[in-house]
């Protein structure tokens, strides 16, 4: 399930990344690696705000979707 699905406050395990290999390199320096635990803090604007490895994260809806949990 894409990391858009989760429910605001829901804590989640990265199960997979997916997208080329430029895109899951961003994701990884920004701390979304499989094994970490993500949590929806707000959406706002067609951003996501999460929380991932103690830092506050916005991504844009298509970027969070790249993101399986």
């Amino acid at each position: 399930m894409p990391l858009t699905f989760a429910n605001r406050g829901e804590i989640n395990q990265i199960k997979k990344i997916t997208g080329r290999d430029e895109v899951r390199q961003h994701l990884s320096n920004l701390g979304f690696v499989e094994g970490a635990e993500v949590t929806i803090i707000n959406e706002v604007a067609g951003s996501v705000i999460c929380n991932v490895k103690g830092a506050r994260v916005a991504l844009s809806k298509s970027m969070a979707g790249r993101i399986l949990i």
